[in-house]
């Protein structure tokens, strides 16, 4: 009996309602007929009348508490005595069973914080009852963790979600939002941790730093398999932020200044050796100058040190021979 109530609460269903213009406008118009009947009663000495028109008008101020109003992407959750009843969705002007209560959606709500720099801040719901259904922002905190090669990296990540199942994420968990939260933080550093910060002396291997589209998707579906049972979908994942931390950070950036040195000259290199090569053909090809391998020698150092040096060259005029 406790799994099938259990199932039931994670299926979301709809709620009963009617056109609430149309209940508000007839219970107005009972309530003047009854205030009439009070007048009539009272001529004619009917006090069962107006008995009768009295306990209308304590019904009456029960039936207006059925009346509801929704938004755009607004949901009511109904309970009635303590069950789920069902879900009130679309805009609209509604009127349900005067008895069901609104469900809360959890004990803080998001608020959005235009000066904050970091995360997502919460306040008190202060009585809220609907639920938002709009697609919202999280912006965690920076973290630090570290990567697959145990290099302390700082991390943030920005998530877009909305909810899309209401029972779920009303009876499933305490605070939807803040339980999303807790889970991006745990499914970022299960991600972190399986990969490098970079790899640059292997081009193919996946990287954090190089990466970012894939890691993107992978931390997206780690996300919303973790809030799945909270009713949430996770409609985007990205990094923010991604830097070596502060203690790490300017070996880190000497190393790279150090790989970035060696590709270069390694380029230089393979240039000049080419330069080279073509130059002894041409001279070979032209028959300028015949050169033995001693010669050779003196001519490919001679142009090795022109192109791969750092400074501009001091030509030195030799007017001996060779040898």
């Amino acid at each position: 009996m406790t799994n099938e109530k259990q199932r039931a609460h994670d299926e979301e269903k709809k709620g009963a309602a009617v056109s609430g213009m149309a209940m508000m406008l007839l219970n107005i118009g009972l309530l003047a007929a009854s205030v009439a009947g009070v007048i009539f009663a009272a001529a004619n000495r009917a006090w069962w009348l107006i008995i009768v028109c009295i306990l209308y008008w304590v019904a009456s101020v029960i039936l207006f508490c059925g009346l509801k109003v929704l938004k755009p992407n607004e949901a009511y959750v109904f309970t009635l005595f303590g069950v789920y009843y069902g879900t009130l969705r679309g805009p609209g002007f509604y009127f349900v069973n005067p008895f069901v209560s609104a469900t809360a959606p959890g004990k803080h709500t998001p608020e959005i914080d235009i000066n904050a720099s970091q995360g997502v801040k919460y306040s008190p719901a202060q009585g809220k009852k609907k639920i938002s259904l709009k697609a919202m922002t999280l912006n965690n905190e920076k973290q630090k963790i570290n990567d697959l090669l145990g290099n302390p990296i700082e991390i943030g990540i920005i998530v877009i979600w909305r909810v899309v199942n209401t029972a779920r994420a009303v009876f499933n968990v305490d605070d939807y939002p803040e339980f999303l939260s807790l889970q991006c933080d745990s499914a970022l550093r299960g991600i972190v941790r399986m990969y490098p910060y970079d790899n640059p002396d292997m081009e193919d291997e996946t990287s954090l730093r190089g990466s970012s589209e894939m890691i993107a998707a992978k931390l997206r579906e780690a996300i919303q398999a973790k809030v799945d049972a909270a009713g949430l979908e996770v409609m985007e994942a990205r990094i923010t932020h991604l830097a070596y931390a502060p203690e790490i950070a300017a070996a880190m950036l000497q190393r790279q200044q150090a790989a970035a040195i060696i590709d270069a000259r390694k380029m230089i290199v393979d240039g000049a050796v080419g330069m080279v090569e073509l130059a002894l053909a041409k001279l070979n090809e032209n028959g300028i100058v015949d050169l033995d391998e001693e010669r050779k020698a003196v001519m490919v150092s001679n142009l090795l040190v022109v192109l791969c040096g750092n400074k501009d060259v001091q030509p030195v005029v030799n007017n001996g021979s060779l040898y």
